[in-house]
Formats: C-alpha cells, sequence, structure tokens
C-alpha cells in the first residue's frame, strides 16, 4: 500500500467522516456527487474536500465529480478498513462488554479474537462468541494468535502495567479508553486516545457559547 508523506492528522481524521457519508449515499442509491454536493450535506467547504482528497491524489474529474462508490472504496483502501487487523479487548467490564458488543469491528478493519480480564466473576463467560479469559493466559494466547491491537478499557494503572508487556507481545497498535498516555512512554506504537469525559466537557463548552450568544 503507498505510503502518503506529509498528510495532516486533521485531514486522517476527517477521512472516517467522507467514508461514513459517502456510505450513506451508496445505500440511498446516489452513483456520483460533486464536491459541492458532498460539501453540502458535511458542512465543509468544497475547495476544502477537494484538497483533502488532492492529499490521495485526488480521485474525481472535471466536469463530472466523484463515482460515490469507487471514491467510498478508496477511502477504506487508505484507512486499511479491508486488513482485518487481529484485536484483543481488555477489561470486560461495563464499558469493555459494550465495545465488544456494539462496534463493529469488521467494519472498521479489525477483528476481535480474544477477550481478557482479572475478575473471576467475568472469567468463563461468553461475550460476542468469544469466552472471556484470565490476563495470566495473554502471553500464550498472542503467541498462538499473533494479535497486532488492543482494545483498553482497563484503568491507568494497569495500563501503565500492561502496555509495555503487550508491546513485547507484538500489540503494534492501541485503541485507549485508560487515560494512560501511551505515546509519551512508547512513542513508536500507533495510539488513539478516546477521553469521554473530554467529549463531554467540549459539549458544555458548545452549550455555554450559544447561551452566551443568545445572552449576549
Amino acid at each position: 500500500m503507498a505510503r502518503y508523506e506529509g498528510v495532516s492528522n486533521f485531514v486522517i481524521r476527517r477521512l472516517p467522516r467522507y467514508y461514513r457519508f459517502l456510505g450513506d449515499l451508496l445505500k440511498n442509491g446516489v452513483d456520483k456527487i460533486s464536491s459541492q454536493g458532498l460539501s453540502q450535506r458535511m458542512g465543509l467547504t468544497a475547495s476544502q474536500i477537494r484538497q483533502d482528497f488532492n492529499c490521495f491524489g485526488g480521485f474525481g474529474q472535471q466536469g463530472y465529480g466523484y463515482n460515490v462508490q469507487q471514491l467510498h472504496s478508496e477511502i477504506a483502501r487508505i484507512l486499511g478498513l479491508q486488513a482485518g487487523r487481529r484485536t484483543i479487548l481488555l477489561g470486560a467490564g461495563n464499558l469493555g462488554s459494550t465495545i465488544a458488543t456494539q462496534m463493529q469491528f469488521s467494519e472498521m478493519g479489525f477483528s476481535l479474537v480474544g477477550i481478557f480480564d482479572v475478575s473471576p466473576a467475568l472469567i468463563g463467560r461468553r461475550l460476542n462468541n468469544l469466552t472471556i479469559q484470565h490476563i495470566d493466559t495473554l502471553r500464550d494466547f498472542c503467541a498462538a494468535e499473533k494479535p497486532e491491537a488492543a482494545v483498553l478499557c482497563i484503568p491507568r494503572s494497569s495500563a501503565q502495567e500492561m502496555v509495555p508487556q503487550l508491546i513485547a507481545l507484538g500489540i503494534v497498535g492501541f485503541w485507549n479508553f485508560s487515560h494512560y498516555d501511551i505515546a509519551l512512554d512508547y512513542p513508536d506504537v500507533a495510539v488513539e486516545n478516546v477521553h469521554l469525559g473530554d467529549s463531554l466537557m467540549t459539549l458544555a463548552y458548545q452549550i455555554r457559547e450559544r447561551a452566551d450568544e443568545k445572552d449576549g
């Protein structure tokens, strides 16, 4: 797969949104769309959309626009959604069980192959067709199954202990709910941090801003 040098993180973070909107267009039977038409649906300028796509070589034809199916497939390729990267989940509590059962891993480039916890009450239970295993079995499991990614739904202190072990076992990417800053200690691994509290505080800011506009 081609490497794209110098593409900003802002552009990369817009790709999943493009992919989702294009998927909706396909479901609605739309075959082609212009950058202007896409901009109206996404709240971006047509110029911004063209600039984003030009980072990857550009996909449209002047006077025609974008073939929706082709563009959807190209973005899937860029994101690596066909890879099916083998993934494990640590922490089968409320958050972990929700992620395991509700996330469509296979549609997002991953394949959930193992779930681990330390709670005797959870070990042996079935979750999304997988048996929750004790963390003590992780080394043998990774040796046999060779997962590449890990979802961390465990406390920060536990994550800080587990991450170096996971890296040693071949994990190269983390979907991190733990609030432990993995990238600070391990800059060479891929990390996507999820801070639900940050998102909620951002919503608080947006509500306050709108309230201030009305009062002003």
